[in-house]
């Protein structure tokens, strides 16, 4: 239950932080390695891919809407496997 709690809390503060367009970045890993970043700044979201990292996802060229579980949902779903999405302080 408590992991439940965590997990709506940190996705709250993660919509609180876009909506107010602070720059907001988060890793991207899969297979327990960080393949790459999400960034937004003054409301525009870029991802970048580091070297080595799965070319299904390097090739994604969907939208970036705001949301990073959203995210992490369709790239998971394009890879085939677990991909997360980690905040971190800016």
């Amino acid at each position: 239950m408590l992991s439940l709690a965590n997990t709506l809390a940190a996705r709250a503060a993660r919509l609180i932080q876009t909506a107010y367009q602070e720059p907001a970045l988060w890793t991207i890993s899969t297979h327990g390695r960080v393949v790459g970043s999400l960034m937004c700044e003054a409301g525009s979201w870029r991802i970048s891919w580091f070297d080595g990292a799965d070319p299904r996802l390097v090739s994604y060229g969907g939208c970036v809407d705001g949301d990073p579980d959203a995210l992490a949902i369709v790239l998971s779903e394009r890879l085939g496997a677990p991909v997360r999405l980690e905040s971190l302080p800016v």
